[in-house]
């Protein structure tokens, strides 16, 4: 998979070079390019913002620099095709597990990092940008950490990276639940032990009970998500009860 990205500041993405995504790298599973919007910038000092019309707080990002560096990176990828263009932008769609299993389908994306107090409206165009995405509903400098979050979350999704091909079909939000709680070695700290069933070597009843945690978990912490959870029908009605009795699920 190839990713461009469209920054200010390309050396922030240095941190996709670690860990997972930059194994992913080094063996050829994606292939990450940054762009600084500076250098399509024609003003002799690199300026690529401006006072916006109507006045008000802040400066905007222009829109020559912007759409040069798109021209570029549509340039200098694949030739015959296409990149989805991003813009990461705080009035954009919510950044959702489900989205980023979509977005790890396409065969390559460019990313958009916003500045200032945001772009000429006249950049949110189809020939430019095709879908607007948020990390959350909160306002930060720049879409710089937003596009590294979407960046790893795409990249762990790609066949090869992960150890375990098994591990993205456990992970929370995967079947719309929270993950399962988890252990491993020593068996006792400080007074509190494994729970017994995941000593039991019962595989059949180990996945019972990750599941009713599972349950449980999102029930007490993210129980929106229970509407959308691909659930059984007994789970449904168990999650139910505990809705209408108002009642906490035990731990047992």
């Amino acid at each position: 998979m190839r990713i461009d990205v469209a920054t200010l500041f390309p050396r922030a993405f240095d941190y996709l070079d670690l860990s997972l995504v930059g194994e992913a790298q080094s063996r050829g599973i994606l292939d990450l390019h940054r762009h600084d919007i500076r250098d399509f910038s024609d003003d002799k000092n690199k300026r690529v913002d401006d006072a916006p019309y109507g006045g008000g707080a802040g400066m905007l990002m222009a829109l020559p620099p912007l759409t040069r560096t798109l021209d570029h990176i549509r340039a200098v990828g694949p030739r015959g095709a296409d990149p989805h263009v991003i813009l990461m932008s705080p009035r954009g769609a919510p950044l959702t597990q489900e989205r980023v299993r979509a977005l790890a389908a396409r065969p390559w994306l460019a990313l958009v990092c916003g500045r200032y107090e945001g772009l000429d409206e006249r950049l949110h165009d189809p020939r430019w940008i095709h879908e607007e995405i948020s990390a959350g509903d909160y306002v930060l400098a720049g879409g710089e950490l937003p596009a590294m979050v979407l960046i790893e979350a795409v990249a762990r999704l790609l066949p090869g990276t992960l150890g375990n091909a098994a591990s993205p079909a456990e992970e929370s939000f995967t079947h719309g639940l929270l993950e399962y709680p988890q252990y491993t070695r020593p068996e006792e700290f400080e007074g509190k032990t494994v729970p017994l069933i995941l000593r039991s070597g019962d595989q059949k009843k180990v996945d019972r009970w990750r599941r009713a945690r599972a349950l449980r978990l999102t029930f007490l912490r993210r129980p929106d998500l229970l509407g959308k959870a691909d659930l059984t029908e007994a789970e449904k009605r168990l999650a139910d009860w505990w809705k209408k009795a108002d009642k906490t699920p035990s731990k047992s």
